[in-house]
């Protein structure tokens, strides 16, 4: 038993150390940090959310390494073990501490674009761009502090940029079309658009290969950004999200027009005062338009306060319209058309 004592007496004090850094860094993150966090929630500054959440995990880590540097003194290695040691703990402390950084510049940058309308750091690809500078940057400085010379390094990159610009050629042109989208600031999170390919639907993000929409149908469509920038967008949500709702109407010639415009006007306003929810704070107006075979032709504009709601304005007013008409015997005649049939001359 004395022998067996004796022979793990040397590791008894590395590892105790160590233990007890990593349970000093479990206190840490269960007290302290739900303190924090506490404290930030109450805070109109967002700033501090970001840089808790952005450590959070990290505690312990850093507690394991502190105590494996502590305990390192009480292990007998070889000057050799000691310098390989000192090294990788080094590694880990840039690395985790890149890690932090790169999580408050992601979140920063995300807030910075909210805060600035959303049209630039709200989408992932200034993220992910972010973090991976941040990254790269990072693993440069543990190259440079293992001694690794990293001017080599650069040179090669640099030589081998343009191979890697020709193999990549497509995702590249994803990417710098994808900037163009977000600096023109055009299209943006949350916009509706319709392209001339036919697919419309809700942006609901931009990242460095490919825009997302999510189609009324609840499916996403995954557009590569080189594609959009190739094609016309149309943006229902600029200048502004109001937007006109025309629906075409045609009524007997034998009708009393303003007797026509009067009800008209006044189911269009009867719908939207109904469904102002949808609606846009603008009246309804009515234009004739044409002499049509058959009808008089006009068109009621209605309003909505966002493209998508139009069609269910359009589905009520229709219906209530037609019914209207109905009560009031105002015609909405079939298409009629004369046919002149020639007898042959004998």
């Amino acid at each position: 038993m004395t022998a067996f004592f004796t022979s793990v007496k040397p590791i008894i004090i590395p590892i105790s150390i160590v233990i007890g850094c990593i349970l000093v860094g479990i206190i840490l993150q269960k007290i302290i940090f739900v303190s924090l966090l506490k404290i930030a929630k109450g805070t109109s500054w967002k700033g501090d959310d970001i840089i808790i959440h952005s450590i959070k995990g990290m505690l312990i880590l850093w507690s394991f390494i502190i105590g494996i540097y502590i305990a390192l003194p009480f292990i007998s290695l070889s000057s050799e073990v000691i310098k390989i040691l000192n090294k990788i703990i080094l590694t880990l402390i840039i690395f985790s501490v890149t890690l932090v950084i790169a999580k408050m510049a992601a979140g920063f940058a995300q807030q910075y674009g909210e805060k600035a309308g959303g049209t630039l750091a709200s989408t992932s690809i200034f993220r992910h761009i972010t973090t991976a500078v941040i990254l790269v940057i990072g693993i440069l400085i543990i190259l440079q502090g293992l001694g690794i010379a990293i001017t080599p390094i650069l040179t090669a990159l640099g030589v081998g940029g343009l191979a890697v610009a020709l193999a990549l050629k497509d995702t590249l042109s994803n990417l710098f079309s994808g900037f163009q989208i977000i600096a023109a600031g055009q299209i943006k999170k949350g916009d509706y658009i319709k392209l001339s390919s036919g697919e419309a639907g809700y942006v609901t993000d931009i990242n460095w290969r490919n825009t997302t929409i999510k189609a009324f149908g609840n499916n996403i469509i995954v557009i590569p950004n080189s594609k959009i920038a190739s094609l016309i967008v149309t943006n229902y949500n600029l200048p502004q999200k109001n937007t006109s709702v025309p629906i075409e109407v045609g009524v007997s010639y034998d009708s009393d027009l303003e007797f026509v415009e009067s009800v008209t006007l006044d189911v269009a306003r009867e719908v939207m005062k109904e469904l102002k929810d949808l609606s846009a704070k603008t009246n309804p107006i009515i234009r004739y338009r044409s002499f049509g075979e058959s009808s008089i032709n006009f068109a009621i504009i209605l309003y909505v306060s966002e493209y998508v709601n139009k069609f269910l304005l359009r589905h009520e007013f229709i219906k209530r319209l037609h019914k209207r008409y109905n009560e009031e015997g105002i015609e909405i005649p079939f298409p009629l058309r004369t046919v002149i049939m020639k007898q042959p001359k004998e």
